[in-house]
């Protein structure tokens, strides 16, 4: 029995090709998987004792032999695919390719441990010592022998008649993360099983689900599915308001969804958040693929899902991914036709997504114009108000009642807000120019005492108005009539006519009251000419203030 094994290339190049190409832990612990899916296990089993500092990896495939550990796995760029060969004996894609991918396991441990075994063969397998690594690396040795195997990690793996163990000693401290965040992270990363059900990953002994992301799940307000597609964790969207279903000529299948808040798309614990990746054949081949087509609208603050295309990995088809196995070579034919189908997807999604938000009563788009801001403001008031009062005891009758109330609140509510402003501002403008209103007085000591009367009715001895100022009392109406010039002749195109159109209607509004098409038709060009004045009347103060300095 052979039992020195070593890595047969340059360590130099060893080193550049990849020893500190793997960032992640997910990414390390992926290539350990795919490994394993290759190899036809049925079952990966991870450990992680964060209080140890190690982390093992076992899995029950067909295992390897002296020969095959030593021209296969040790074989810097050896490849499963070579003679033709896309397809392990269970029938499963392979994931492997370029044959480097076991350069992820020298990148997250001190020592890391390989032991192995076929259903006719005995355990064999090394240990790879990186400090020791280190030292060949530098003196640019030809050649790795790896340390004998610890025996005593055979205890590990002696229930299994076949299957490959490794064992990450000293792990390094930013790589490893809570046990919950990285069940959370496998079960987003990986989803090998709506192609085998057969196989399994478990963390601490417990199995990975689509229950893992149940939160998130939870958290989810819309959803696309992509040419029908369906999956256990859908089922789980017990909150969904709305689902829609989208078609692609291509070969593309999957979701897009959104959440209610973007904070939901935030993995608890991790500074980390959940993204629209693309998967091929199961895996996790491309994080976040929305940066392949930044819209910069705010639905990309709230959008997760995954795309499952395995066209891009089909037996001979041009290898297009990077050498770190976390991306696409972006500029291939094969990628570009795939991120240009998705993102004429997305396009329409985000019209859709906007008007579910506005009619669900939540913000929307406010870049997509075809909704004037004052509404799409007024509509995000009422239903925010609305959640208020009603406390979520709406039933069928009630909520058509608020539903005829909101199209009435996107007039309503802008329309009392100009009235605020425009007749606050005309009392701001008053004081400023010093402009008497003594004509008024009469009516303001009127509107003063009915106010008494209505206060000492209501038992209210306080004070209700901010400001006791005598203007406060004065209307649309009367404030124009303070302002406008005694020889403004032709009043049918001043202030006073467009206040005096205006006040039936405002009050109205002011009352709560709700108006007909046509008065919303008359006061709106009233209200315009109204701000026209306001405008010019801004601009007097401002020249004035202008020629003081």
């Amino acid at each position: 029995m052979n039992n020195e094994f070593k890595f047969e290339i340059s360590l130099s190049v060893l080193n550049h090709l990849g020893r500190n190409l793997y960032r992640n832990i997910i990414t390390v612990i992926g290539e350990a998987i795919s490994n394993s899916w290759d190899a036809d296990a049925e079952n990966v089993k991870i450990y992680i004792n964060k209080d140890k500092n190690n982390m093992y990896i076992i899995d029950d495939g067909k295992g390897m032999t002296e020969e095959d550990f030593q021209t296969k796995f040790l074989r810097i760029g050896y490849s499963k695919r070579s003679n033709d060969n896309f397809k392990s004996e269970r029938g499963r894609p392979f994931i492997g390719r370029k044959g480097i991918g076991k350069l992820a396991l020298l990148s997250c441990a001190d020592r890391i441990h390989i032991i192995t075994k076929t259903k006719n063969t005995d355990f064999i397998g090394g240990i790879i010592d990186n400090s020791n690594l280190d030292k060949e690396i530098t003196e640019d040795s030809e050649s790795y022998t790896l340390e004998k195997m610890n025996v005593e990690l055979e205890s590990l793996a002696k229930h299994l008649t076949q299957g490959t163990l490794i064992y990450f000693e000293g792990l390094k401290n930013e790589i490893i993360n809570t046990v919950e965040f990285l069940q959370k992270l496998i079960a987003l990363h990986f989803k090998f099983s709506l192609i085998d059900k057969s196989f399994n990953i478990f963390v601490n002994d417990e199995k990975i689900t689509e229950k893992n992301l149940s939160t998130l799940a939870e958290k989810t307000q819309f959803i696309w599915k992509i040419n029908e597609f369906n999956e256990p964790f859908i089922d789980l969207m017990t909150n969904l308001v709305r689902t829609k279903s989208v078609k692609s000529k291509m070969n593309i299948k999957g979701y897009i969804a959104t959440v209610q808040k973007p904070s939901d798309i935030k993995i608890r614990s991790a500074n980390e958040k959940v993204t629209l990746d693309l998967f091929v054949n199961g895996r996790l081949r491309e994080k976040d693929i929305l940066k392949h087509f930044p819209t910069s609208r705010i639905v990309e603050n709230y959008v997760y899902g995954q795309i499952h295309y395995d066209k891009l990995d089909e037996g001979n088809s041009t290898d297009i991914f990077t050498s770190s196995r976390e991306g696409l070579l972006s500029e291939s034919k094969e990628f570009q036709e795939f991120i240009n189908e998705i993102n004429n997807i997305f396009r329409k999604i985000i019209e859709d997504w906007d008007a579910f938000r506005v009619e669900n009563g939540d913000a929307g788009d406010p870049d997509n114009e075809s909704i004037p801001l004052k509404i799409r403001k007024a509509n995000e008031l009422f239903s925010e108000t609305l959640k208020d009062i009603s406390n979520g005891q709406n039933n069928e009758i009630v909520t058509k009642w608020t539903k005829e109330l909101k199209e009435e609140a996107k007039y309503n509510i802008p329309t009392y807000t100009e009235c605020f402003i425009a007749e606050n501002l005309l009392r701001y403008f008053i004081k400023h120019k010093n402009i008497s209103y003594d004509k008024m007085l009469k009516n303001i000591k009127k509107f003063k005492n009915d106010e008494k009367t209505a206060k000492r009715q209501a038992s209210i001895y306080y004070e209700i108005r901010k400001s006791p100022n005598d203007l406060n009392y004065l209307g649309m109406l009367d404030l124009a009539k303070v302002i406008a010039p005694k020889n403004d002749k032709d009043e049918k195109v001043g202030l006073i006519h467009s206040a005096n159109t205006f006040k039936p209607v405002r009050d109205a509004v002011a009352h709560t009251s709700t108006i007909t098409d046509l008065a919303k038709e008359r006061i709106s060009l009233e209200c315009a000419n109204i701000k026209s004045h306001i405008t010019y009347l801004i601009k007097e103060v401002n020249k004035e203030s202008e020629e003081q300095k």
